[in-house]
C-alpha cells in the first residue's frame, strides 16, 4: 500500500500487486475486435458463467457498462426507473440523457434498495402522452446507500415485478462480489431475472483497468455495436484482462478483510461525537452524518483530514464516504481513528 497515506477515498484507488503485474507476462493476446483474444475471451466467459448469462464483452469502466446497456435496452424519450442515488444518476455526467435520450423516474429509498410496489407505482401504462417506461436499474450494493446489500427476496420480487410489467431489469454490480461474499449467496442469484449486468475489475479487486458487461447473444450483439460507437472497442486487451483473471483468482474472498475493517470504522465512529448517524455497514463502505453541531462540514471535515494524510470524500456538505480496500490495512484505519480524534478535540 502507499504509506504515506491512508487512503479511504474509494477502493478505485487500489495499485495493482507485483504478483498481478507479473501474471500478465507472457500471456496471451490478440485482437479483441476479431474474437482473437483468448485471454479476454476467458475472462468474458467466466464473467458470464458467474452471472448466469449467455454471454459478456469486456469494458474500460463500469460506467461504460451502464451507458451501453441503457442504449440497448432503450429508445430515445423512453424512462428508465432507478434510485435516486443511483450511480447513473449522480456519477455519470447525464450520459443516458446526452447518449441514449432516456428520461429516469426517481425513488426516493431507504440506502437506495427500494420495492418491486414502487416499481408498479411508477411504471406508466402506455400513452399517448407519455414516455414510455421502458428499463429497471438496480445497483448491488447500493454506493450511497453505504454499501448496502439489496436482499435476495427484494432484489427478485423488483425483478419479476419489472418483467410482468414488459421491462428490462439491468444491475449495476460493480460491487456485487462484495455481495456475494458477505453473504454467500452466488452472483447469478442476486442477477437472476436481470437482462444484463456488469462487475468491476478496478474496485475492491485491484486492477487498474475494466469491467465485464453480461447478458444474452443478442444482447451483447448489440452491446459491442455501442461499444465501437463510444470509442471503447480495443486491441490486445489480453494485457488488462490478464490482472482480471488473476484477480478473479486471488481477490475475491479476500474481500471479507474489508469488510471487517470497515465495520471496525463503523463501531469507531458510531461512538464520536462529530457524527449524528452511521449507516449500517453491509460491506467495504462506511457513510456517515456529519452532527448539526460538530462545528464543520463534510468538505471542511474532509480537508482537515487530508492535512493529517488520510483521504476520505465528502458526499455533499454533510456526510463522509469510506470505502476499505486492499491497500488500506489495519495500520490505515488506526491512522484514520488518531485523525478522527484530533478533529473531535477541536470541536
Amino acid at each position: 500500500m502507499n504509506t504515506g497515506c491512508a487512503d479511504f477515498y474509494s477502493d478505485t484507488q487500489t495499485l495493482p500487486s507485483r504478483a498481478m503485474l507479473e501474471s500478465v507476462v507472457g500471456v496471451r493476446t490478440g485482437d479483441e475486435r476479431h474474437g482473437a483474444c483468448p485471454t479476454t475471451n476467458e475472462l468474458c466467459e467466466r464473467v458470464a458463467d458467474l452471472f448466469g448469462m449467455e454471454d459478456a464483452v469486456f469494458l474500460p469502466s463500469g460506467s461504460m457498462c451502464n451507458q451501453i446497456a441503457i442504449a440497448v435496452h432503450t429508445r430515445p424519450g423512453d424512462e428508465i426507473i432507478c434510485s435516486r442515488e443511483s450511480h447513473i444518476v449522480f456519477a455519470e455526467c447525464g450520459g443516458l440523457a446526452k447518449l441514449s435520450g432516456a428520461m429516469v423516474s426517481v425513488i426516493d429509498a431507504d440506502r437506495g434498495l427500494f420495492a418491486a410496489d414502487d416499481v408498479s407505482r411508477l411504471y406508466r401504462r402506455p400513452s399517448s402522452f407519455s414516455p414510455r417506461t421502458r428499463l429497471v436499474v438496480t445497483e448491488q450494493t447500493s454506493n450511497l446507500g453505504g454499501g448496502a446489500i439489496w436482499p435476495l427476496d427484494q432484489i427478485q420480487a423488483v425483478s419479476r415485478t419489472a418483467a410482468n410489467l414488459g421491462l428490462s431489469v439491468h444491475m449495476d454490480g460493480a460491487r456485487v462480489l462484495n455481495a456475494a461474499v458477505a453473504t454467500g449467496i452466488s452472483v447469478s442469484d442476486y442477477a437472476s431475472m436481470h437482462d444484463s449486468a456488469w462487475l468491476a475489475f478496478t474496485k475492491g479487486l485491484g486492477c487498474p483497468v475494466g469491467a465485464v458487461l453480461a447478458g444474452s447473444r443478442d444482447f451483447i450483439r448489440e452491446a459491442w455495436h455501442f461499444k465501437r460507437m463510444f470509442g471503447g472497442a480495443m486491441r490486445q486487451t489480453g494485457v488488462l484482462t490478464g490482472m482480471c483473471l488473476y484477480a478473479l483468482d486471488h481477490h475475491v474472498e479476500r474481500l471479507s478483510e474489508d469488510h471487517a475493517r470497515a465495520k471496525r470504522i463503523e463501531t469507531f465512529l458510531s461512538g464520536c461525537e462529530l457524527f449524528s448517524r452511521v449507516l449500517p455497514v453491509d460491506t467495504n463502505i462506511v457513510l456517515a452524518e456529519i452532527s448539526a453541531d460538530a462545528g464543520l462540514n463534510a468538505p471542511e471535515l474532509r480537508d482537515f483530514l487530508a492535512k493529517k494524510n488520510v483521504q476520505v470524500m465528502a458526499v455533499g456538505r454533510d456526510r463522509l464516504r469510506m470505502i476499505t480496500h486492499l491497500d488500506s490495512d489495519d495500520m490505515a484505519v488506526d491512522r484514520l481513528f488518531e485523525a478522527m480524534e484530533t478533529a473531535e478535540s477541536l470541536k
